[in-house]
């Protein structure tokens, strides 16, 4: 491919050369000849006065054989340089299209870790660079597919097994259609069925795809909301639900849904790994061209590295509790693509395990 594409530019920058020679020798071959033999006599004359007849056209056809002669070997000369230059353009400009056309036909068949090398800061540099980027891009979305599919796989396995299972032993007649059994398959119906919304969220978050209808708001209204939907289950575990209001604080603009559900998530977090008689604060500040919503606890902590995964499909510190609280293990990253759908940031700390958490939601602040 790379050979057939340097002979093809190759060819087409030589004929281009070529062509631009050819017509500039030949624009400039009838030009002289229309105006040259005219000055060339006008300065004979003004040296010699008076010249016969037959020495003034043996002196033009001299004139006209001298000019085609120097002509006919500059054109040459031409021709030799336009084909030297061809072949260093073909080494500077076709070898580094054709690397970067293979390189694109093997990512075009999968092969995502493909780079080109890059020299110099051209717009072949830039181009390179560029196409890079986008081999990276690619990488890192076929990486994300794969451990999604292998992940999601992993968590349609449980239900699907126990529903299989009590469907298996009720046509066996193993299993009697009492409400017990129904209430067990219906559980495992809403677990699917909230995975389904939860992936489904999650991707036209991140594709940009989300109706969001954005309203001014107070930060300190965005944190009672969240708190008041969340205090019943609080106080039926015993946790501390404390709100640290601040005042002054520009205001956000934002969809109030789906900022709620943000909020929520990171409050339902924070309960599920806080014991009985813990406590969990919100807090609002002020923070550079926004404000930040900050959900703290003192609960379980997360490990140094885990801090940083937190925010992954289906990534859990502590699998079996986590599918115990019956979450679906992507909580956190709905509430990390609903934020940064808005133009927000979201992250993690912890000091370590026993330590507690904090999750910070940064806002803008409205214009």
């Amino acid at each position: 491919m790379r050979a057939r594409l340097r002979r093809s530019l190759t060819a087409k920058l030589l004929a281009a050369e070529l062509l631009i020679v050819l017509a500039g020798s030949g624009t400039l071959l009838l030009v002289s000849l229309a105006i040259g033999p005219g000055i060339f006599r006008n300065h004979v004359h003004e040296v010699l006065k008076a010249i016969p007849a037959d020495v003034a056209h043996h002196l033009d056809i001299a004139f006209a054989e001298a000019t085609i002669v120097a002509l006919g070997i500059g054109i040459a000369a031409a021709i030799a340089t336009a084909i030297a230059v061809s072949a260093v353009v073909s080494v500077r400009i076709v070898r580094p299209i054709g690397s970067l056309a293979e390189s694109a036909q093997r990512v075009a068949q999968g092969a995502y870790d493909t780079r080109v090398a890059i020299t110099g800061d051209d717009e072949l540099a830039r181009l390179g660079s560029a196409f890079n980027q986008m081999a990276g891009a690619l990488s890192s979305a076929e990486s994300r597919r794969r451990s999604l599919l292998t992940d999601l796989a992993h968590e349609l396995r449980t239900p699907l097994a126990t529903i299989g299972g009590y469907v298996e032993g009720l046509a066996d007649g193993v299993v009697r259609p009492e409400p017990a059994t129904w209430a067990a398959l219906q559980v495992e119906v809403s677990r699917l069925g909230r995975l389904v919304d939860d992936l489904n969220t999650v991707s036209r978050a991140e594709e940009r795809q989300l109706d969001l209808r954005l309203v001014r708001v107070r930060p300190g209204a965005l944190a009672e909301a969240a708190i008041r939907a969340a205090a019943p289950l609080y106080a039926a575990k015993g946790v501390v639900l404390a709100h640290d209001a601040a005042g002054g604080l520009p205001e956000v603009e934002v969809d109030l849904d789906r900022i709620g559900e943000v909020l929520g998530n990171l409050l339902e977090n924070a309960l599920r790994h806080t014991l009985a008689g813990g406590r969990v604060g919100v807090t609002e500040r002020r923070s550079a061209s926004g404000i930040e919503l900050v959900v703290s606890d003192d609960g379980e902590g997360i490990a140094a590295e885990h801090v940083a995964r937190v925010f992954e499909r289906f990534y859990r510190a502590d699998p079996a509790r986590s599918r115990a609280g019956g979450g679906s293990g992507i909580g956190l990253t709905i509430a990390r693509a609903i934020t940064e759908a808005q133009g927000g940031r979201i992250h993690a700390e912890s000091a370590g395990p026993g330590q507690g958490s904090t999750f910070t939601v940064w806002l803008p602040a409205a214009r």
